[in-house]
């Protein structure tokens, strides 16, 4: 099996920084592509960020210029450094990966999310 596990969600003021970080373990031979992805109650899930293997990125209008997607290979983790929160920022923070298992099947992957609330 594949797991994802986020991490460094929390509560902040509008104007400051969260780290998050999102850690892929299990029977994983190669990641290519990860991403993250935000969802607020009652809306749907949207993309924030996405790196591929090779480190070309993508960003969402509403976060290019505040937020950084980043990765560690070695480490099979994938980072969002989101400076300059604004409320309209809150919601459940999910990381995705394009995995290859040890059995040669490819596949998506999702954390179960961290809670990002950005006050006013």
């Amino acid at each position: 099996q594949v797991q994802l596990v986020e991490s460094g969600g929390g509560l902040v003021q509008a104007g400051g920084s969260l780290r998050l970080s999102c850690a892929a373990s299990g029977s994983i031979s190669s990641i290519n592509g990860m991403g993250w992805y935000r969802q607020a109650p009652g809306k749907e899930r949207e993309l924030v960020a996405l790196i591929s293997k090779v480190g070309n990125t993508k960003y969402a209008d509403s976060v290019k210029g505040r937020f950084t997607i980043s990765r560690d290979n070695a480490k099979n983790t994938v980072y969002l450094q989101m400076t300059s929160l604004k409320p309209e920022d809150t919601g459940v923070y999910y990381c995705n990966a394009d995995v290859t298992t040890r059995w040669g099947v490819r596949g998506d992957y999702w954390g179960r999310g961290t809670q990002v609330t950005v006050s006013s």
